[in-house]
């Protein structure tokens, strides 16, 4: 199993001629959130506005909890937004969101209580109550102590789970159940335990079994009833324990989402995501070879050690270099700044003077060909700025994020400004362009944490890899469409 590659539902594609060396191929499809959306979320201007206040909420409750929680996970907690990946566990298909923002694996668990969840899809609950191959997870263990708080001491955890006080004494309490954990997430939270089960990867030939699996049994949500598969660097992750039984299969993990633009034909289509290293050789129309990935340092955080964190030293408009502030291209004493690369996150969110520096040279280059601002439709959506594009005189100027090491990430149009047909507004018929990036509020304000996030719909199109072991982010641009058939047919 040490040279398998795991692929689960992204779509990944290449400009270029790409040769991929595998020896074991297991797939599995990634499904867009849209691809199964209600019926309330069909509107252009009402999925913009969900998926840009579930955005915001997300954001902001990582700074609010950041000197007040031990951990904070991160969740997709509005339809229109994220990616979904599917496992079986105990003989039962779960789907769970796919998360780079949170580092553990959870399922609702039978009989379950979603509070707040009227209008969200209702998957069935899984039933362990008969499973003679679940456990429960003891006080005693580093799961355990994972999921409460890497601070706290088994000691004071098994204090929780009344195990007497000479027992604790003689560390004798492996009897005794981890106590129920909290989590909080953009506009909700859940109440589970640890257990230790099977969870089955089922697409290989034979399935890909990985046995005292620990995830969280959630008996009650407010806001979620779905549960989700967290990919962060804590050890309670899907990457850190598959690298448990196969080193290989947990070193590295890429996806590549495939651009929709909230199309509906393309958000069903699925995108692959990677669990492992494989050998990838590109070459240019020059036949040179080589990878074309542009590598960026994982930052460490002793606030938010599970977070995949970068340092940007700024955003290209145009020809217009507008440089990041001190927060965004390092993470401080106090373990404060960065940007995190988030898998569940849908907009980017830049703190306002970045942004604002941002929105004023796009204005700037935009609005001097006489494009006129849609101020109705940002009312409408949570996105600004937005024009009027139907004219033919509209420019839109290129974007560049430039990370830290020097690596620059030239966006695609549509991954920064999405135009569409008003259908909603005073202007219906009028063709509109929205700047897809958002203010996440003064950072002097915001009360640590990350500095700002950069979201699924700006890493479209790029193949997003995630080297554990050579401790980097690198991004390469890709037409993800066509690279889950060629991976599929590899």
């Amino acid at each position: 199993m040490a040279s398998s590659l795991l692929l689960v539902g992204f779509i990944i594609t290449f400009p270029c001629l790409v040769s991929v060396s595998l020896s074991e191929t297991l797939l599995l499809p990634l499904i867009h959130s849209l691809s199964h959306a209600h019926p309330q979320f069909n509107s252009t201007h009402h999925l913009l506005r969900a998926a840009s206040a579930r955005s915001a909420a997300r954001f902001r409750l990582r700074h609010r909890h950041q000197r007040h929680l031990p951990r904070q996970a991160s969740l997709p907690l509005s339809p229109g937004s994220d990616y979904t990946l599917s496992l079986t566990l105990h003989s039962q298909a779960v789907s769970l969101y796919m998360d780079t923002g949170s580092d553990l694996v959870w399922v609702p668990c039978s009989p379950f209580t979603c509070i707040l969840c009227d209008g969200k899809p209702k998957p069935a609950p899984v039933a362990l109550n008969s499973s003679s191959s679940t456990s429960d997870v003891t006080c005693k263990s580093s799961a355990c102590r994972a999921v409460h708080s890497p601070l706290s001491s088994s000691s004071d955890i098994c204090a929780m789970a009344r195990c007497p006080l000479e027992d604790i004494e003689i560390s004798d309490c492996a009897a005794y159940q981890c106590p129920q954990f909290y989590y909080a997430y953009g506009d909700g939270s859940l109440v589970g335990r640890l257990k230790k089960g099977i969870v089955t990867i089922p697409t290989s030939s034979p399935p890909l079994v990985l046995r005292n699996f620990t995830f969280g049994c959630a008996h009650t949500a407010l806001g979620e009833p779905l549960g989700v598969a967290g990919f962060g660097r804590g050890p309670l992750s899907l990457p850190a324990q598959l690298a448990e039984s196969s080193p290989q299969l947990g070193a590295q993990f890429s996806y590549c989402l495939v651009s929709h633009s909230f199309d509906a034909d393309q958000v069903r289509r699925p995108s692959p995501l990677i669990l492992g290293r494989y050998d990838v050789t590109e070459k240019s129309s020059e036949g040179k070879g080589g990878s074309d990935f542009a590598y960026t340092p994982m930052l460490d955080s002793p606030n938010s050690p599970h977070f995949y964190s970068v340092g940007l030293e700024g955003i290209s408009v145009g020809r217009r270099f507008i440089p990041a502030p001190e927060n965004l291209r390092r993470i401080d004493g106090r373990g404060d700044g960065g940007v995190v690369v988030d898998s569940g996150t849908t907009f980017t969110m830049l703190p306002s003077g970045l942004f604002g520096a941002v929105a004023a040279e796009f204005d700037r280059q935009l609005g001097r060909v006489n494009s006129r601002r849609a101020r109705a439709v940002e009312d409408n959506t949570g996105l600004s700025p937005c024009y009027y594009v139907d004219g033919a005189g509209a420019r839109v100027p290129d974007v560049e994020f430039r990370f830290a090491g020097g690596s620059g990430v030239a966006m695609p149009r549509g991954n920064y400004f999405y135009e569409f047909v008003d259908v909603d507004g005073g202007n219906k018929g009028r063709r509109v362009g929205c700047l897809m990036m958002m203010d996440g509020g003064d950072a002097t304000e915001m009360g640590g944490g990350p500095g700002a996030t950069l979201g699924n719909y700006q890493q479209q199109g790029f193949e997003v890899v995630y080297d554990l072991e050579g401790r980097r982010v690198g991004f390469a641009r890709r037409q993800c469409a066509s690279m889950w058939d060629s991976l599929r047919q590899g």
